[in-house]
């Protein structure tokens, strides 16, 4: 063995100190007991989401194409939206997400979902046919308000 493989098997052994490797595992237990207390003694969830009512809501027409394009129309067929417009590329995102549903329901690409807004502030979205819906909470602000300038 060369003395740069000596050098470097000595290395590689030397990269991540035990201490720290013991640390990992402790806290990864640490957390597990944490977790286990939790559900065996009952604690009440905190930080979950509570839905409040809705105070309003636009019922749309996403047409999505595979390359990820979509576009958005109000129950008359007047585009309101285009995920290539400034700011409304989450639009893309969505439409993506719902015509993945639909595509494994079976259905059509080109029925009404609904967008809604709540009483708290926070904005979802709503695909009666699917039954998917999705909470517009933690996605930035840029990407809430290109759902709520379709409803403002």
């Amino acid at each position: 063995m060369s003395a740069l493989e000596q050098q470097m098997k000595h290395r590689d052994h030397d990269m991540v100190p035990l201490f720290l490797v013991r640390s990992m595992f402790g806290l990864m237990f640490a957390a597990l007991c944490l977790v286990a207390y939790a559900q065996w003694a009952d604690v009440p969830q905190s930080a979950v989401y509570q839905e409040t009512p809705i105070v309003a809501q636009m019922d749309v027409q996403f047409v999505s194409s595979r390359e990820g394009m979509s576009t958005v129309f109000d129950m008359d067929g007047n585009q309101i939206a285009a995920s290539g417009d400034d700011k409304m590329g989450f639009i893309g995102v969505i439409g993506i997400a719902v015509r993945r549903e639909r595509e494994v329901a079976g259905l059509a690409n080109d029925t009404p979902i609904t967008i809604l807004k709540r009483e708290s502030g926070t904005y979802g979205i709503h695909d009666p046919a699917t039954g998917w819906s999705m909470e517009l909470i933690g996605y930035g602000a840029d990407n809430v308000a290109a759902f709520a300038k379709l409803l403002d």
